[in-house]
């Protein structure tokens, strides 16, 4: 736009100030490919001619390329053992494994859901804190050092044979990671 706010017939080309974290693909529509995670934000900027935008930053991810369970992936709880049991531990950890080496991401997204058996009916819960006891069957958690974990609580009412649990986490680009969903089964015995 011009100094009136009129649109104006121009070419914005693209570049990046940091060549080692961002490789620019195409200088006309803005596409680049981040070439190694960093802290430090690579920064990008726009130009017109002789008329460049101030940098801006862009935050550079490692890809998380693998999700696995990282603890049991079958448990039983025992009623007899108190009537509001809690499940172990149900984790999964997500990784960049293309680095040099596997590397745990922290803050990233992992959706988990949970399936009750026989059906409706019975009141169990996934939580994130040992004294939670919201009715939640769909959750999603943040990665802390590349894990993400929940627990089946058994809340009042009838018990159900089992429970599945499944945790799948997705690319930026909304692709699932290699490994989703990863499933998980929680039987309740007397």
């Amino acid at each position: 736009m011009d100094g009136h706010g009129d649109s104006v017939a121009a070419t914005v080309l693209w570049a990046t100030l940091d060549t080692a974290l961002l490789t620019v693909v195409n200088d006309t529509t803005g596409v680049m490919v981040g070439k190694q995670a960093s802290a430090t934000p690579a920064r990008i900027e726009a130009r017109v001619e002789n008329l460049f935008s101030n940098p801006t930053p862009i935050r550079v991810l490692a890809a998380a390329d693998t999700v696995f369970a990282a603890a049991p992936t079958r448990d039983s709880v025992s009623l007899a053992a108190k009537p509001d049991s809690l499940s172990d531990s149900l984790t999964v950890r997500l990784q960049d494994t293309t680095a040099t080496g596997p590397v745990d991401l922290s803050g990233r997204p992992v959706a988990f859901a949970l399936t009750v058996y026989p059906g409706p009916g019975a009141n169990v819960a996934l939580v994130t804190s040992d004294t939670a006891r919201a009715p939640v069957a769909a959750d999603t958690v943040s990665t802390t050092v590349g894990l993400a974990v929940v627990k089946l609580r058994l809340l009042a009412g009838p018990a159900p044979d089992s429970a599945v649990v499944t945790a799948s986490a997705r690319r930026a680009v909304g692709t699932l990671v290699a490994g989703s969903p990863v499933s998980f089964v929680v039987r309740f015995l007397p």
